[in-house]
């Protein structure tokens, strides 16, 4: 079945692009979610409309996720934990506890955009990557301490 997706789907392809996918992956799952559309004759016509608009749309994503790398520049969380023998975390800071703590400062950040590949388990600085746009990523510094 050939689908034209209506927006960006990890691992299968961007918004605008004419992918073929199984039956069923695509009547149960693209098609109720409105991802995608059926691809066939009068909607290969809408697909230069939604590539116009998507090119558009991208565009300004891309310049706000620009300006908000920059604000994230400055931003540095700090997290205290309880410690055991030989500096040993009780428990660990996860991409939800980040998503927290920026949604404090004022960040609406989805934690699946903090690219976390584990849980920090160990005292000190980390540098964390969130993705905020396809093209831009910003750091932030995540900073776990001691409870005292």
């Amino acid at each position: 079945m050939e689908v034209i997706l209506k927006e960006d789907i990890e691992k299968l392809g961007s918004r605008g692009d004419v992918v073929k996918v199984a039956e069923g992956y695509g009547r149960n799952f693209l098609l109720p979610r409105k991802l995608a559309i059926e691809a066939n004759k009068g909607n290969k016509t809408v697909i230069e409309q939604m590539k116009a608009s998507a090119v558009r749309k991208s565009a300004t994503e891309k310049a706000a996720a620009e300006q908000l790398a920059k604000q994230f520049n400055d931003v540095s969380l700090e997290f205290s934990r309880k410690v055991g023998e030989k500096d040993h975390l009780f428990g660990s800071v996860t991409s939800s506890d980040l998503a927290d703590a920026l949604a404090k400062k004022g960040f609406d950040i989805d934690r699946r955009k903090i690219q976390l590949d584990e849980p920090i388990k160990q005292l000190g600085e980390h540098k964390v990557a969130v993705r905020l746009h396809r093209d831009v990523t910003a750091e932030i510094t995540v900073n776990v301490v001691r409870d005292v």
